[in-house]
């Protein structure tokens, strides 16, 4: 099945922390975890309330976060050393180690222990293909009209919900961390470090220093996916402005997966290695911006 990049969209914290190695705390105060529960539990009911006049069942759900914040993901937020490069020399940049440690990265292929049932899965499952179309159509209007009723969004009929979120964190980010002077610096100096290892660089800003590495193995996971499937091009279309691209997981066992893997450490470790003084200062502003876009959207 096909996944949306970067936002699954947002990703909690925890979550976009483990999947980039990098941990998940904010540099300025993030909302209160009963604040937030409060917003998403009115999001939910509003959502249900909003199908119910279109003529659809929908169970207001709130899931709970499959990753647990720890010690050591705090010390990866703050850009800690030796605490990054403990992920980084097991899980590289998050990657491939999905498919070499399926359940401790919670792929989605794989049946969690103690797996969380959204109970709308089943409402929809027993819809005809006609019904399901409708259904989805309802949804999508109703997650527009609940944000803007709860979250006091201005958000127009018809819109992506998750691709305006995506294209919010997008701008909030090159905004916040690329006119940074000291995050230019310290980028720049990164990169060249980074080219002093073979390693090629087509852009050096700050953000595009932060997410050139796992960007490099996201795209060879989408172009193992498509290869994998004859109703997709095998070369991704360039993403439209203000959407969060379209990849495509591919089906591997660990013993298949492994050999890119150990790819992705060894330039992960080196991508940590030049990054040592950008990451520190680059993390928490990161993070902060995530916190405050997740909070802007009830996620």
């Amino acid at each position: 099945m096909p996944y949306r990049l970067h936002v699954r969209t947002l990703l909690p914290l925890a979550a976009l922390a483990l999947l980039c190695g990098c941990g998940g705390a904010a540099e300025t105060a993030a909302p209160s975890p009963s604040a937030t529960s409060d917003k998403k539990h009115r999001l939910e009911a509003a959502k249900a309330d909003c199908m119910k006049q279109q003529g659809f069942k929908y169970v207001p759900y709130v899931s709970h976060p499959q990753v647990q914040d720890t010690d050591e993901s705090r010390k990866r937020a703050a850009g800690d050393y030796q605490a990054m490069r403990k992920f980084r020399q097991k899980y590289g940049f998050g990657i491939f180690a999905t498919y070499v440690y399926p359940k401790e990265m919670g792929n989605p292929a794989v049946k969690p222990d103690d797996p969380q049932v959204n109970p709308n899965w089943a409402i929809q499952s027993s819809l005809s293909k006609a019904q399901m179309g409708a259904y989805r159509k309802a949804l999508d209007t109703c997650v527009v009209t609940a944000a803007n009723q709860v979250l006091g969004l201005k958000l127009k009929p018809g819109t992506d919900y998750y691709a305006e979120q995506y294209d919010a964190r997008r701008r909030e980010l090159k905004s916040g961390v690329d006119g940074d002077p000291e995050l230019i610096r310290l980028a720049g100096a990164m990169a060249a470090c980074l080219k002093g290892k073979g390693h090629a660089i087509s852009d050096a800003t700050p953000l595009a220093m932060a997410e050139r590495g796992p960007e490099t193995f996201r795209v060879q996971e989408d172009r193992l996916g498509r290869a994998q499937r004859d109703d997709v091009p095998d070369v991704a279309p360039p993403a439209k402005e203000g959407e969060p691209p379209m990849t495509y997981a591919p089906t591997l066992t660990p013993e298949e997966a492994r050999p890119y893997l150990n790819r992705e450490i060894k330039a992960a470790l080196d991508d940590l290695e030049c990054g040592r003084d950008f990451y520190p200062a680059y993390l928490p502003r990161q993070a902060a911006i995530d916190e405050q876009v997740n909070d802007r959207f009830g996620m």
